[in-house]
């Protein structure tokens, strides 16, 4: 029983349609599934991805008209997206200053050449020359980026916690992840960096872990990240989860199906919140592939009520 890398990562935005124009226009991924938070369906729920909507490449975002996000740790602090070489990070350091992005400097981080950036409201991401590990995306061909340079998929991910301790034991005895190595956080050395692989390992299957005891708890809003999901490939593998939580007293949500995978939510230490995710049955499960997320999906318990889920949703096109 073993995770396989990200499954998808939930961040939060106060203006869903420059959201959508964002992801889908400057960063050239597909809306591959337009939905609504199935916990509080006057939100939309949009899933971005590579061209068939694969497990691994989504980050997906919850809109609530909210205040932004105050920063500090006990959060997710930075998302990565994998891309193919030194050539892509050039090209997309251009794209983005030219969007009008906060950009840096392609810098090291982890031993991996690196190029952060921030989304229109804050969202710290960066991209990762990945080396050709991790697995391909299905190209879209719709998509603004030119094939060569577009984003490969999650990975790695970056958590901000007080004290790693209690968060590596979880880590290590419940998720089987294995701790690698540990280093001066590349942004600030008063800091320690810890680089948790689990699956396969390499850019697409690493959780990085921030020490960070002098700063405040973040305060959670538009421009931060609501949760990080990993992937499990199957129900059999789904329910092993389910008894190892329960078993070491992990307090989870229990079996969630929300349709297009099935869920189970849990909090680390730190107060992340973790999911770990199904890879199936999928985005395709109720669309067809050449039209996935043109039209408002629900599933099958919401749809008697899409009337009335439709009225209170703002146009995002």
């Amino acid at each position: 029983m073993q995770l396989t890398g990200f499954h998808h990562l939930t961040a939060m935005t106060a203006h869903i349609r420059e959201n959508r124009r964002f992801y889908t226009e400057v960063l050239g991924l597909r809306l591959a599934k337009r939905t609504v938070n199935q916990d509080d369906v006057r939100a939309y729920h949009l899933y971005y991805t590579d061209g068939a909507g694969s497990p691994g490449t989504d980050i997906t975002f919850f809109d609530w008209d909210i205040p932004p996000e105050r920063r500090g740790t006990r959060s997710i602090v930075r998302t990565m997206f994998r891309v193919a070489g030194a050539e892509a990070l050039s090209w997309w350091q251009r794209r983005l200053a030219d969007a009008g992005l906060a950009v840096g400097e392609v810098m090291d981080w982890a031993g991996r050449p690196t190029l952060p950036f921030e989304d229109p409201e804050g969202q710290r991401l960066a991209l990762v020359d990945d080396g050709g590990q991790g697995p391909d995306p299905v190209i879209w061909e719709r998509s603004p980026v030119p094939p060569e340079y577009q984003l490969r998929g999650l990975g790695p991910v970056v958590l901000s916690v007080p004290d790693p301790g209690p968060t590596a034991a979880v880590l290590i005895q419940v998720l089987g992840m294995r701790r690698v190595r540990d280093l001066p956080s590349p942004e600030d050395g008063r800091h320690v960096l810890h680089v948790f692989a689990f699956g396969e390992g390499g850019p697409a299957a690493e959780l990085h872990v921030l020490a960070q005891p002098d700063l405040p708890a973040a305060q959670p809003g538009a421009g931060g990240v609501h949760h990080v999901a990993f992937r499990t490939p199957n129900e059999r593998e789904y329910q092993a989860w389910l008894r190892r939580l329960n078993q070491v007293g992990v307090r989870n949500s229990g079996p969630v199906d929300r349709f297009w995978f099935k869920s189970l939510y849990f909090r680390e230490p730190g107060g992340i919140l973790f999911e770990i995710a199904t890879d199936g049955p999928g985005f395709a499960i109720d669309e067809p592939l050449e039209a996935l997320g043109e039209k408002l999906a629900l599933p099958p318990f919401l749809e008697p009520r899409r009337a009335e889920i439709e009225a209170n949703l703002k146009p995002i096109d």
